[in-house]
């Protein structure tokens, strides 16, 4: 009898201390399988383009691969809620866009918490946006476009990657403060909002900056001002846009985050090894000569960086009485 009370409670203590050790556990092995990275927005679109780029050498640093899923929909907010249920294990991410902080503002439908659903791993990339407009648009500066959309009213286009979406609120501030009436069109992803504007369907687009700077400098479209503080040296003789309406910037964002509840040593993992990716030549020289910056940094910078475009966002939402179709 004593002995199998022994044995119990050895079992027991063996258990107990197991359990306790299961998260370093967890990160000894991981990861020990394929790991899925969800981007919440169709091909060909901002998201996608970091992706293509990041992924690769994300897998390299982290040891193992990692597969694009691209599930777009609702301004990424499809994808989104796909990875608020996922399993906090780490083998399943999602990226980031500036739609991240706006749909809790516009859909009030969305089935997770954008804070409380995630944990905030590190921000990747940054970049300023640009005014472009189809090649044939009758206005070759901001003065020009905007006398010509006072005399138009209601009539000059702008396309967007959803409701809410940084295309969408960046060209609306743009159209307030230029005192203009344009109409939104919008798209179900970065991708086809510039098959729209490249084939004439809309007028213009405020979009992220290195997404079209070689289509700008094909000629597929015309770049009136850019959204950065000062004049981007891939492009030098486009003015900034606050050079005609001061005070206007405009920049766009992508980051990283994962179900809430990772097991914190593998989510260290995980923010070491995007870091380290970003950081190494074969990325960070490409990002950056094509107009990125780099914002890898800690949890807590990202979730306050969110926070921070959250308020700001809200604020611009409640004013235009902005609304998911």
């Amino acid at each position: 009898m004593k002995s199998h009370r022994l044995y119990t409670m050895t079992a027991l203590t063996l258990g107990l201390i197991m359990a306790g050790s299961s998260p370093v556990l967890a990160a000894d092995s991981y990861p020990s399988r394929q790991v899925r990275m969800v981007v919440p927005f169709p091909p060909g679109g901002s998201v996608d383009y970091i992706a293509r780029i990041v992924v690769p050498e994300f897998a390299k640093t982290l040891g193992e691969n990692v597969f694009i899923d691209n599930k777009g929909g609702a301004s990424g907010a499809i994808g989104t809620a796909d990875v608020a249920r996922a399993a906090p294990d780490g083998y399943t991410l999602l990226m980031v866009f500036d739609t991240h902080a706006v749909n809790p503002h516009i859909n009030k439908s969305l089935s997770y918490d954008t804070f409380k659903a995630f944990d905030y791993i590190t921000g990747m990339t940054s970049a300023p946006m640009v005014l472009a407009t189809r090649k044939d648009f009758p206005a070759d500066s901001l003065p020009q476009m905007t006398d010509y959309a006072k005399k138009n009213p209601g009539k000059v286009t702008y396309g967007s990657s959803g409701v809410g979406g940084s295309n969408h609120l960046t060209a609306l501030d743009f159209s307030n403060a230029a005192e203009i009436s344009t109409l939104h069109v919008p798209y179900k992803g970065g991708g086809p909002m510039l098959t729209a504007v490249i084939g004439g369907q809309v007028d213009f687009v405020v979009t992220t900056f290195p997404l079209v700077v070689e289509r700008i400098k094909a000629g597929q479209l015309k770049a009136l001002g850019m959204g950065s503080k000062e004049r981007v040296k891939q492009l030098p003789d486009v003015p900034t846009v606050a050079e005609h309406l001061p005070g206007y910037s405009a920049t766009s964002w992508i980051g990283l985050v994962g179900p809430a509840g990772l097991p914190p040593a593998v989510a260290e993992k995980i923010n070491e090894a995007m870091r380290q990716a970003l950081d190494s030549p074969k990325v960070k020289d490409r990002l950056t000569s094509e107009g990125f910056d780099i914002m890898a940094g800690t949890p807590e910078e990202f979730k306050t960086w969110v926070r921070d475009r959250y308020d700001e966002a809200e604020k611009l939402i409640k004013a235009e009485n902005i609304a998911m179709n």
